[in-house]
């Protein structure tokens, strides 16, 4: 079928948009700059993250849809996505050039009366200014009376099967409230409720509070975990005490860091790095500080528990279980468990680990060896770490068999394993 719809950025914001437009009969070109990205896609292999598996893409693929690394391909749509990644630079801000390569592409392309989309994660302002500029530059077309420029930024949970795509709320500001609507109706063929924000800034700012609202309130129990052990408390009954009641409080589980590709987002960097806002969040940056903390605790819990039974780090062999960023996917963005393996291969342990959605794990660009039967491992190490709890493993079986069991997810049975 002819596209009608241009996706920019193959990723795991892209290829779900891409799946729920062609499912909707929608045609869809999906353009990425990676040509391997693209050869891939093609031939019908997904990406190893786990954000489609290889059944969902060959659908996509014979109803109609498309991938390419030729811009030319862009010219003949009436909607574009631009769904490109926006990570953590090493400054700590985002880093934006996805987006401003993809901008660029499409503006040579663009013709009146398009809808271009902004899903990808951004500052407050970016759409408006910085994309915006681009856009009018490279194609001599004005927002807003040549063509519809609006924000939507990305809300995906990869896994949850209860809200999918089309069952999760879509927020959409645009520059005018006609360019508003036109992102509005395309958005109505996709999702069951579309939620008008006021403007482009606002529809930017809800993605930076409901990020910063995880990694915040992630912070708070990451440091309650801390203290709950220096205080011999148990701190999963206290939150499952807490969860019990039925206002003013969502329960939150601490872990060994925070993954994901929802970063933790500053508004104090701009678009443009050399202006600042003079306020930064000040809750967010201590929240990013201790959850960057939660690595580094996890291991000092690791060789205080080997000291306790007359071990050094040096030599103990140490299972890792489970090295994605969540359970049962095979994502690993942001995981914490390389910065884990990383310190404890610094002070002399013999690693090991187990995942069943990765096949093959390399930290500091050496290979780990992979534990193929599960329980054999667990006995043989002198330290089990359960970093992800993919529901496969058997917690209660695996504490009979390990000698030390420290169990990060506060999964296993009480009394059946060292929890964090």
């Amino acid at each position: 079928m002819p596209a009608d719809l241009a996706v920019l950025g193959l990723g795991h914001l892209g290829l779900p948009a891409a799946q729920a437009a062609t499912a909707a009969g929608i045609g869809t070109v999906g353009y990425d700059p990676c040509h391997g990205t693209v050869t891939e896609l093609r031939a019908g292999r997904p990406p190893a993250d786990g954000v489609l598996s290889t059944p969902e893409l060959r659908r996509m693929l014979s109803a109609g849809f498309h991938a390419t690394s030729e811009p030319t391909e862009l010219g003949r749509v009436r909607t574009a996505l631009i769904c490109a990644a926006t990570p953590l630079g090493t400054d700590g801000a985002l880093d934006l050039t996805a987006v401003e390569d993809a901008a660029r592409t499409l503006a040579g392309r663009l013709r009146p009366r398009t809808t271009v989309i902004v899903e990808s994660t951004v500052y407050p302002g970016t759409t408006g200014k910085l994309i915006r500029s681009l856009l009018e530059e490279g194609s001599g077309l004005r927002a807003g009376r040549d063509f519809h420029l609006a924000c939507a930024p990305g809300r995906l949970d990869p896994g949850n099967r209860r809200y999918g795509y089309a069952r999760t709320p879509r927020v959409i500001g645009g520059l005018t409230p006609a360019c508003t609507e036109a992102a509005a109706a395309f958005y109505g063929r996709l999702t069951d409720k579309v939620v008008r924000a006021r403007g482009l800034r606002e529809a930017e700012t809800t993605k930076l509070l409901e990020t910063n609202f995880r990694h915040v309130n992630t912070a708070l129990v990451n440091e309650m975990a801390v203290l709950c052990h220096d205080l011999g408390v148990d701190l999963w009954d206290v939150i499952r005490c807490a969860e019990t009641k039925p206002f003013g409080f969502e329960s939150f589980r601490p872990g060994p860091g925070v993954g994901g590709h929802g970063v933790p987002i500053d508004p104090n960097y701009l678009a443009y790095r050399s202006r600042t806002l003079g306020h930064p969040l000040r809750l967010v940056e201590l929240a990013r500080e201790v959850n960057d903390r939660m690595p580094r605790y996890v291991v000092h819990r690791a060789t205080s528990l080997l000291n306790e039974h007359g071990k050094s780090a040096r030599g103990s062999r140490i299972l890792l279980l489970g090295v994605t960023y969540k359970p049962d996917l095979p994502d690993q963005e942001g995981a914490p468990a390389r910065e884990i393996a990383t310190r404890l291969a610094d002070l002399g342990a013999q690693l090991s680990y187990h995942d069943p959605y990765v096949p093959q794990w390399r930290v500091s660009g050496r290979p780990v060896p992979r534990a193929d039967s599960l329980h054999e491992a667990a006995a043989g190490a002198d330290l089990t770490l359960l970093l992800q709890h993919h529901t496969v493993y058997d917690l209660q079986g695996l504490s009979a068999k390990a000698q030390l069991l420290l169990d990060t997810r506060g999964a296993s049975p009480a009394g059946a394993a060292h929890r964090l």
